[in-house]
Formats: structure tokens, C-alpha cells, sequence
């Protein structure tokens, strides 16, 4: 299957537009490459409707794209995150960090619920924002395998208000009278894409650019528990569905979390015990960045944006509730500790 010419064609394109995302992204770091990808993928879909569906030439190359190369980009993202180099950050911040994610955790339960909004949307709006943008919306999205067109829309709401962060953090910043690592912790901690992280920490200052990413990299590691929650979430609403049959019942607990986010770990083990070359490191989040973006790419080419625009404006409303209760939170708690 894996080297069946019918693929071709649809590989050739993903890979062609993750390509030019790759490269608009790092031009404009506060778009980047995975809005980028996505909207490259909704225009060919737009005017090639019929060549990017099931039974068209690019359809079965699409496919297993969507299917299949995420999990791998999610494990080579664990490379770059080793345990040891993080752990210091990790204890000056976890207060704050982890802090703010149960903030927002919270406030997608009670927001959503006010809002109505449907389970899948909500969640990827709300992973998205309070973990890690668009790849743990990827590894959401790989668990709990929602509409496509939701997976579009949340990806969409988490460009706008990454802009939105870029614009106002840093002068936001400024005004607080904030640290370069004060400044640091907040963008790393509040703001959702690694790239938005960075562009709004260059704006402030080169130390304060440096600390957030690393703050980032320690936030990206609750890619873990989220997916484990998700993935026994997703199990007993099955098993609730199919009357407690036996079967169900009796599932092995290894089962109960995903492959990927196993090897994830173990991936992010290897790098703590220094077992990846440092040299390695920029290739492999490279490759990692470029594969997510390949993906959206795929999911692009199936947008509908009839059922986009019937979802409404709820979706963005409660992508920006949860922003501001993270940046807010956020600020709260680094006062608390000391940092500002």
C-alpha cells in the first residue's frame, strides 16, 4: 500500500505544499508554516474539488497523510524536548505553568458549556490554546479523530488570536515594566504557537525571545497527559455506546493510551540521556514542523467551508475567553511568585 503509485500524486502535493508553507512561515513567523499549510491546502481544494476527494487521482495519497504521518511528527517533536534540559526551567516555572493550565482547563468546561459549543470543537480550541497551538491540536486530533472541518476552524481560531498576541504582548510588556524573563514566561506560558512565541519575544528583547522558547518546549510536554486524558475520555464515551459489552470490559491496559504518545516519551527520554547528537536537534524539529505541516496541507484540501461558516462565530469567541483567562491567569501567578 505504503508504495503504490496511486499515492503519488497526492504525496507529491503535500509535500510541494508543506515546502512553500515551510518557507512563507519562516518570512512570517507570526502567520507560520501551519496556518500557512492549511490555507494553501483549502484553495487547491477549492479549485480542485473533485481531484483532492476519495476517488480523485490525489485522494488516496491525501489520505494516508492524514492518517498516518502524524503520530510520527508528534514522537520526532519528543526528540527535542529532553528531560534534563528542561527541568530546571521547569521547576522555577511549574507554579506558573501548570497553574495556568488548570486556568484554562476550567475555563473551557464552564465557557463551552455556556456557548453550547459541540465536544470536538471545544476541545481542540481548548488544547490548542492552553497547551501548544496547532501541534497538540495534531495530537488531539489523532486521538480523538474529529470532523475535519473542526480541526480547520480551530487551527483558524488559534492563527487569529496569535496574531493578535504578537501585536499586544510585547508593548503590553513594556507597559507592565516587565523582565526579559518575566516577559519570557508570560509569552512562553500564554501564547500558543511556538513561532508566535519566538516573534513575540524577539520584539521584546533577545533574552526574553530565548527564556520563552524554552518555556514553550517545557509547556509542549503536557502533550502527554492531555493525550492520555483524551484517548480514556474517548473510550468510555465507546464503550458507554456499545452497552458494556465484555469485550470492551476486558481491554488490556496497555491499550488504553495511544502508540504515539508512548514513543513520544520514550523519544524524550533518549534526548534527556543525551543519546541525540545536539547537532540533530534543529534538523529533527525541522522535519517535525514541515510533516505537521503536511498534514494541515491534507486536512486543507477537504475543507468545506460550507460547514465552516455553520458553525458560527462560537468557536472564536471561545478561543478568545480562553486567551485572555490564560494571559490574565498568567499574570496573576507570576506576580504571586515573584517574577513580576
Amino acid at each position: 500500500m505504503c508504495c503504490s503509485p496511486r499515492l503519488l500524486p497526492g504525496l507529491a502535493l503535500v509535500a510541494g505544499l508543506a515546502t512553500a508553507a515551510t518557507l512563507i512561515g519562516r518570512i512570517a513567523p507570526a502567520v507560520g508554516a501551519p496556518v500557512v499549510a492549511l490555507g494553501a491546502g483549502a484553495l487547491v481544494g477549492l479549485a480542485r474539488r473533485r481531484s483532492v476527494d476519495e476517488g480523485g487521482v490525489f485522494g488516496p495519497g491525501l489520505a494516508l497523510t492524514r492518517q498516518h504521518v502524524l503520530g510520527f511528527a508528534i514522537v520526532l517533536l519528543g526528540l527535542g524536548l529532553p528531560f534534563g534540559a528542561v527541568l530546571s526551567v521547569g521547576r522555577q516555572t511549574a507554579v506558573v505553568m501548570v497553574g495556568t493550565a488548570i486556568a484554562g482547563a476550567v475555563a473551557a468546561v464552564v465557557v463551552g458549556r455556556l456557548l453550547a459549543l459541540d465536544r470536538e470543537s471545544a476541545t481542540l480550541v481548548a488544547v490548542g490554546t492552553t497547551i501548544c497551538g496547532a501541534s497538540a491540536i495534531a495530537a488531539a486530533t489523532a486521538v480523538i479523530k474529529p470532523d475535519r472541518e473542526r480541526v480547520a476552524y480551530a487551527l483558524g481560531t488559534i492563527f487569529v488570536f496569535n496574531v493578535l498576541a504578537v501585536l499586544l504582548f510585547p508593548p503590553l510588556g513594556r507597559m507592565l515594566g516587565m523582565s526579559q524573563e518575566a516577559f519570557g514566561l508570560w509569552a512562553g506560558t500564554a501564547i500558543n504557537d511556538t513561532s508566535s512565541v519566538l516573534a513575540a519575544g524577539a520584539i521584546f528583547g533577545p533574552a526574553a525571545a530565548q527564556f520563552a522558547v524554552i518555556v514553550k518546549l517545557v509547556r509542549s510536554l503536557l502533550i502527554v497527559p492531555m493525550c492520555v486524558g483524551l484517548h480514556l475520555g474517548q473510550r468510555e464515551r465507546n464503550e458507554a455506546g456499545q452497552s458494556g459489552t465484555e469485550s470492551n470490559g476486558n481491554r488490556a491496559a496497555w491499550r488504553v493510551i495511544p502508540l504515539f504518545v508512548v514513543l513520544f516519551v520514550a523519544a524524550s527520554v533518549i534526548a534527556g540521556f543525551g543519546l541525540v547528537p545536539d547537532s540533530w536537534s534543529g534538523p529533527l524539529g525541522k522535519v517535525s514542523a514541515w510533516l505537521i505541516a503536511a498534514v494541515l496541507a491534507a486536512i486543507g484540501t477537504s475543507l468545506s467551508w460550507q460547514r465552516v461558516r455553520s458553525a458560527g462565530v462560537r468557536p472564536l469567541v471561545f478561543g478568545g475567553a480562553l486567551g485572555l483567562v490564560l494571559a490574565v491567569t498568567c499574570l496573576g501567578l507570576q506576580q504571586l511568585t515573584g517574577w513580576l
